[in-house]
């Protein structure tokens, strides 16, 4: 039976926004870290941790050689099939990197997606997944002629570049809280 009212009940199962005010809730005083001391550890040991770290530098290397792939193609009017296989190999590589990510946050936060530390990453996320796929749909439709679907290939990248800025920041803001939770334990950084 679903249940609508707080403490376990389908709201709070809904309800990812990390500000209150947004949802009703009081806003909170102090920020809350970005991992529990349990998600830290859980972050820390898990396999997926690293699967992350390979991907994310895997899927901006293919990113940017696909970025020059499909600039030459819109400068010079060549090379159409090689930029578009470079758009199906960073699609390729962006689902896997979701796919894992899901498993990644539901083994340290206990959900699939939209867990309150990542929520707006997430949601961006979804974005960048759909652009990515509508390039997939109208290149295997033949929608448009290259020009066309190239340029949707360029709204993906510029959405991916903004997502990607987006964890960026969420990597630098989990490391400064990773300094002060190891400071306030007394160990040295990095060692949580």
């Amino acid at each position: 039976m679903l249940t609508f009212r707080r403490n376990g009940g389908l709201l709070d199962a809904l309800d990812c926004s990390p500000w209150g005010a947004a949802t009703g809730r009081s806003r909170r005083a102090a920020p809350r870290p970005l991992y529990t001391p349990e998600e830290r550890v859980r972050r820390d040991h898990s396999p997926w941790t690293i699967v992350q770290g390979v991907l994310a530098p895997l899927q901006f290397a293919v990113f940017l050689v696909s970025l020059g792939l499909v600039s030459w193609f819109l400068m010079t009017g060549e090379g159409l099939a090689a930029a578009t296989w470079s758009v199906v190999a960073k699609t390729l590589v962006l689902y896997a990197i979701m796919v894992t990510g899901s498993i990644w946050e539901k083994e340290v936060f206990g959900r699939w997606l939209f867990a309150p530390a990542f929520f707006w990453e997430d949601v961006f996320s979804m974005l960048v997944l759909a652009l990515h796929t509508a390039y997939l749909y109208v290149v295997l439709a033949g929608i448009g002629d290259g020009r066309a679907q190239m340029m949707l290939a360029l709204a993906a990248y510029a959405a991916y570049v903004f997502n990607a800025a987006q964890f960026l920041l969420k990597l630098r803001a989990a490391r400064r809280d990773d300094g002060r939770w190891s400071g306030a334990h007394g160990a040295a950084p990095g060692a949580a």
